[in-house]
């Protein structure tokens, strides 16, 4: 490649920068929704009684400037307690807990983070390979 050809090549790269990155986002986001459910269906983590909790997993994505985004989350008010815990504490209600955690999200997280990594990898060389 030439001095000549870089100027065309970085204009077509550039314009798959968004998509590409959009597109792993939304992929890794779908990922560690699945991996949340997946801890969230038993121990170690939170048991499955009503399914309620498990199917309140979402994922949000939303748009940003050359790229995307993605929310994952519950809307669920037993979600932090089970992540966290609540031991030796009164509720609002003056019930008394000792609720030990149940951490489904936080190990979620940890096992895909090279995975996320590995992903980005992935999308510079669809982003810059194809040019």
């Amino acid at each position: 490649m030439d001095l000549e050809e870089l100027g065309p090549r970085l204009e077509r790269a550039a314009d798959r920068v968004g998509p590409e990155t959009n597109r792993t986002v939304q992929q890794q986001a779908r990922l560690v929704r699945a991996m949340i459910r997946f801890n969230a269906s038993g121990r170690p983590g939170p048991n499955i009684i009503t399914g309620d909790y498990f199917d309140s997993w979402r994922t949000e994505p939303f748009g940003v400037p050359d790229g995307g985004g993605a929310i994952v989350g519950t809307d669920r008010p037993q979600g932090r307690r089970l992540e966290f815990g609540f031991m030796n504490r009164y509720d609002s209600l003056g019930r008394f807990y000792r609720q030990p955690p149940f951490p489904h999200v936080e190990p979620a997280v940890n096992e895909l983070s090279d995975e996320y990594a590995d992903a980005f990898k992935d999308a510079c060389d669809r982003i810059f390979g194809g040019a």
